[in-house]
């Protein structure tokens, strides 16, 4: 069974998956493998790891600095591979890749797929794909058990939200707010998530529903995704590093964030 797909079966009934996205090969090459494993020590459940792209068109400024800095410190897609190598020695957390199709085409689809199932990834989410367009990769990502996971957002049709779910697997992942990554003022994010996910709920029915884009605290994960099985957090971690990076105490600083976001102290 395809390990995100066994994480929400293991959940419990009231229990809310918490995804986190960092940027691989940030703030440095050498600091990924330890950053995904700490992360789970403190309460992430799956992980969504950024291929950084030169033109990242749905990140917000955070997001773009990070992936602007991952590229400098020369970060690739093989590399990335033998980062999941690593953590498949240590870690069975469920690993999704994040990016865009530019560098995936560029690699070449069949290759990219199946480099990227050898080396234990569980799924891809590929934003700039629209989801009656991704026959691009499909075939390959099907042959070689790699999930692609579609988004949806407040301005998605019920037309359209039905055939991610049609289309996705392993979850639909939900984008709270019409925008780029970033993390928002909680208050921002819930007035507009409410009907949004009530919407979702009604029109996604083969899938989890996870819900990202702005979230920042527990309090915030409580309330966005209280109709959700779960949430997504990328930006107020990269945010975190930022501010704390290179002091001695950074991943501390790290995982700190991540545990909070978790259980709230």
């Amino acid at each position: 069974m395809n390990r995100i797909t066994q994480k929400f079966n293991e959940k419990a009934a009231d229990e809310k998956l918490m995804s986190l996205f960092i940027t691989a090969g940030y703030p440095d090459l050498e600091s990924t493998v330890e950053i995904v494993l700490g992360m789970e020590e403190n309460g992430a459940d799956m992980i969504e790891l950024g291929m950084p792209f030169s033109d990242p068109l749905a990140d917000g400024p955070t997001i773009q600095y990070s992936s602007d800095i991952a590229i400098k410190n020369g970060i690739t897609i093989d590399k990335i591979f033998e980062m999941v190598v690593e953590i498949r020695e240590k870690s069975e957390i469920p690993i999704i890749l994040m990016g865009y199709m530019n560098p995936v085409l560029r690699y070449g689809v069949q290759e990219f797929c199946e480099k990227a199932s050898r080396s234990g990834v569980d799924g891809l989410i590929l934003p700039d794909i629209p989801v009656d367009e991704d026959e691009i990769i499909r075939e390959h990502a099907e042959a070689n058990n790699l999930p692609l996971i579609h988004l949806v957002a407040p301005n998605s049709s019920d037309i359209r939200m039905k055939l991610a779910d049609s289309k996705s697997s392993g979850f639909v992942y939900c984008v709270s707010v019409t925008g780029v990554t970033g993390a928002r003022d909680g208050k921002e994010v819930s007035d507009s998530v409410d009907k949004f996910i009530e919407r979702v709920r009604e029109n996604i029915i083969g899938n989890p529903v996870m819900v990202g884009f702005g979230i920042k605290s527990h309090e915030d994960a409580k309330r966005i995704a209280s109709n959700a099985d779960g949430f997504i957090v990328g930006s107020a971690l990269i945010n975190t590093i930022k501010n704390s990076y290179p002091k001695p105490e950074w991943k501390q600083d790290l995982y700190s964030l991540v545990y909070s976001l978790k259980f709230g102290n």
